[in-house]
Parts: structure tokens; C-alpha cells; sequence
């Protein structure tokens, strides 16, 4: 006997499907996904799909989107009123890391990006350093270091998230609150003891 089928409003039959389709794609992907097995997860005709999407590919940048748009208001606004570099790691650490607790399967769909898809997690990368580098230039000139080198700098501290943060995604082992305190015990160990003017300390030898 074939599932029964909910009556349901246009917008709550349009969250239904993001739904079924985001648990599909973070475990299938996007190829592995059929819109068929949409329509049979959510007991709707595939027409129906397309009527609010157009098509797999349209449902798919639309849960892409919402995704990155979440993380990234979240990550921003943890990085609005930050003051100091070990305060701008430990909130942005703990947005994203928040984030991927309470969505993990949007979390892979970032993770996994698509040309199909102008969303992806390196686009929220870049968007988090530009606003990190702006944070760091002034405190590197309220501390006489060169502020040209913030974007660079920016960059490492994104990483020092971002790969965590990854890792995290599959190995529990440790809190959201730990491993935060970990990224923040990095970076800051680090940026307190920035020098003005760095040099290797091992230059390879002249050949």
C-alpha cells in the first residue's frame, strides 16, 4: 500500500520537499539524488516537484542557498561587535561549529559545493576573511604592525577554523566548547607574539 499522502498549503508542501531533498542530497549528493526518490520520500507526484522548483538542479541552489545564507548571518553576527583577535576566533569558532551541530546535512551540502549551485562553503570563506581582515587591519595599526599584511593574516585565522570545523562534522570525540578552546589557544598563542618585520628563522642556503 503506497504511503498517504497529507494535504498540506503551497508554503508547507515547499518546505516539505527542502526537507526531504536536503536529508537526500548531504547523503547521496547531487547525482546520486533522484527526483523520483524526492517525490516518494515526501508521497507527492514528481510534477509536483517540478512546480515548485523547476527541477532537482533548482531545488538543489534553493537549500544551498538558505544554507549559506544561515551560516553566514550567523558567523557575522558573532563577529559583529568582536574586539580583539582571540574574541573574533573564539566567536566565529563557535558559530560555525554551532551551525554544524544543528545542521550537519547542510553543513556537507556546503561542504560538497556544485557548479550547479552559487553557494558554496569556500564562498563563505572568503566572505569571513574580507570581514576578519577589516578587524585585524585596525588592530595592527594600534599595535604599530604593518596593516597591509591583514588579508594574509586573515586568511590563516579563517583556516585555523574552517579545517576543524570539517573534521569535527565526523569526530565528536570532544565539544563544540573544546575544540573552540583549542582554535582560540592556536591563534592567540601566535598573534600575541606577532613581530613587526618576520624573517625565516631557516633560510635554505644560496645555491
Amino acid at each position: 500500500m503506497p504511503p498517504k499522502r497529507t494535504r498540506m498549503s503551497a508554503s508547507q508542501r515547499r518546505e516539505q520537499l527542502i526537507a526531504v531533498a536536503r536529508a537526500l542530497f548531504a547523503d547521496r549528493g547531487f547525482e546520486g539524488t533522484s527526483i523520483e526518490e524526492i517525490a516518494h520520500r515526501a508521497t507527492v507526484s514528481k510534477p509536483v516537484v517540478y512546480e515548485h522548483f523547476g527541477g532537482k538542479q533548482g531545488l538543489y541552489a534553493v537549500i544551498v542557498d538558505r544554507e549559506l545564507t544561515m551560516i553566514s548571518s550567523t558567523i557575522t553576527e558573532a563577529l559583529r561587535s568582536s574586539s580583539s583577535p582571540s574574541v573574533i576566533v573564539e566567536r566565529a569558532a563557535l558559530a560555525l561549529l554551532t551551525y554544524i551541530e544543528n545542521s550537519p546535512d547542510g553543513f556537507r551540502l556546503l561542504l560538497a559545493g556544485s557548479d550547479r549551485a552559487a553557494g558554496t562553503y569556500s564562498t563563505l570563506l572568503s566572505d569571513v576573511a574580507i570581514q576578519v581582515s577589516g578587524i585585524l587591519a585596525a588592530q595592527f595599526r594600534a599595535h604599530g604592525l604593518e596593516a597591509s599584511t591583514a588579508p594574509l593574516y586573515a586568511q590563516m585565522l579563517v583556516g585555523i577554523v574552517a579545517m576543524p570545523a570539517q573534521w569535527w562534522l565526523e569526530d565528536r570525540s570532544m565539544s563544540k566548547e573544546a575544540v573552540a578552546a583549542h582554535m582560540v589557544n592556536l591563534a592567540w598563542n601566535g598573534l600575541r607574539g606577532l613581530q613587526p618585520d618576520p624573517a625565516l628563522r631557516h633560510p635554505p642556503a644560496l645555491s
